[in-house]
């Protein structure tokens, strides 16, 4: 298990997801046409619990930071927040799986990018058939055909910027927890 005791990990799962919560309130939209559409880097902290704790404790952060924001400060009720683990959850699992196994940059990179790939096809999904038609209703697909290429646009941009961040950081931080 990396050496790392289980207290020590449900700590920095925590730790985690704090720090994913706060730093999901500095959101921004990036495309007028669709103000819905708010970049935050959130999900660099559970991809970095994925990493230097396990897939399950990255997702767990996810969960934990998803409760929280629906607790707090959800407009959406609970819907977004749902929405969101799906995506994230699918954009950390191959990355942080093949990690356990295969560590070194090569591996990260070319599996984070496969996370990317992920992220953007659940994204479409989970707005196509969970968030449009929960807002929408009846005009669901309309809506959707009319916003598909903003939402891909968005959710590309957002898997490769949090993923550089991510690379990034992620030797500094990792170096830092192990040393607790």
């Amino acid at each position: 298990m990396n050496g790392i005791t289980t207290t020590k990990r449900l700590v920095g799962t925590a730790m985690f997801a704090a720090l994913a919560y706060v730093t999901s309130m500095l959101e921004f939209p990036i495309f007028p046409a669709a103000p819905f559409l708010k970049l935050d880097f959130s999900a660099v902290f559970i991809a970095l619990a994925a990493f230097i704790f396990g897939p399950v404790y990255g997702v767990a952060a996810c969960f934990i930071k998803e409760l929280i924001a629906y607790l707090t400060k959800s407009s959406t009720g609970g819907i977004g927040e749902i929405a969101n683990f799906i995506v994230i959850s699918g954009y950390i699992l191959i990355p942080s799986i093949v990690y356990c196994y295969k560590k070194g940059l090569t591996t990260v990179i070319i599996t984070i990018l496969m996370g990317c790939a992920v992220q953007i096809a659940l994204a479409l999904l989970s707005n196509r058939f969970i968030m449009f038609p929960l807002f929408f209703g009846d005009e669901a697909e309309s809506w959707f055909n009319s916003l598909w290429a903003f939402i891909l646009a968005f959710n590309a941009i957002k898997a490769v910027a949090v993923s550089i961040v991510t690379i990034l950081l992620y030797k500094r931080i990792s170096g830092f927890i192990k040393r607790i």
